[in-house]
């Protein structure tokens, strides 16, 4: 009898199993039909495209995607991009994480200022300095480069990736690079070799949200990106949204490949998202 119980007990935990699994990928279909759809009608006309008569694509075309590889500087929008996100990413997640073990470990009056000042930074809007800023960086010589996007991204990231930063060095315990300093380590050396190394979850936190930041801002790179040559992808699909059409097809295939890299990118930090992988590291 017990054998039997336990029999139904472990069918019926299967069937909510089922359940739930079910469920969870209707959400997960629903929440993604954007992108879904995205994908889907690139492989479709903008004849069919407008039409609008079948979801799924009567027979596939790469024609957009021929079209955009052959008659568009796509690759260049492409590499544009991604040189600004990881040079802004990497610029910002070595200043951010500086920053954030000083917040973390010192209690100094200009240090407690500059936190004040990263909260009143963080609540200011954007678009009332990009005016000042751009007259700023055209005297510098540095509208329509690179460089300017990528130390605006920087400067953007700096208040949330900060505050970031502190957050997880508040939860390494202060005795562990009390025991590197011992062993004849400097501070700066504790902090690269002790305190960066167990905050890998917090370091793919603030990679993930400043990458996918760099790589998606269109307001900043629209404003001081100029020639084709220098533009990002953002600005750069924007040419084919016409005053009187629009090339649906090549604009869901440039959309398509330009979200491949942040998806890539994602799928390979994901893992080291775990908030605490260091607790328990030393016992009272």
């Amino acid at each position: 009898m017990a054998s039997i119980a336990n029999a139904g007990t472990m069918r019926r935990g299967g069937s909510r199993n089922w359940a739930l699994s079910a469920m969870l990928a209707v959400i997960v279909v629903v929440v993604n039909l954007p992108i879904i759809t995205m994908v889907i009608n690139s492989f479709k006309t903008t004849d069919q495209i407008l039409a609008g008569n079948d979801l799924l694509p009567r027979t596939l075309t790469f024609a957009n995607y021929h079209y955009i590889t052959e008659r568009t500087p796509f690759w260049t929008y492409f590499a544009n991009s991604f040189l600004v996100a990881i040079g802004a990413t990497l610029l910002s997640i070595f200043a951010a994480a500086l920053a954030g073990y000083a917040l973390s470990r010192f209690a100094y009056p200009l240090i407690r200022g500059y936190s004040s000042i990263l909260l009143m930074v963080q609540m200011f809007p954007l678009i009332l300095a990009l005016i000042p800023l751009f007259i700023l960086f055209r005297n510098l010589g540095l509208v329509n480069t690179r460089l300017s996007v990528i130390l605006l991204y920087s400067v953007v990231n700096l208040p949330f990736a900060t505050w970031m930063f502190r957050a997880y060095f508040d939860a390494i315990p202060r005795e562990l690079e009390e025991a590197a300093m011992i062993d004849g380590a400097t501070r700066l050396q504790a902090f690269f070799r002790v305190v960066l190394r167990l905050s890998g979850p917090g370091v793919a936190a603030v990679t993930i949200f400043s990458f996918l930041f760099n790589y998606n801002e269109y307001l900043i790179a629209s404003i001081f990106l100029r020639d084709d040559a220098k533009m990002t992808i953002p600005v750069g699909i924007q040419m084919f949204m016409q005053q009187y059409q629009t090339d649906w097809g090549s604009l869901m295939a440039a959309a398509t490949l330009a979200m491949l890299p942040a998806f890539v990118f994602f799928l390979l930090v994901q893992r080291y998202m775990v908030y605490g992988a260091v607790a328990g590291a030393v016992k009272g």
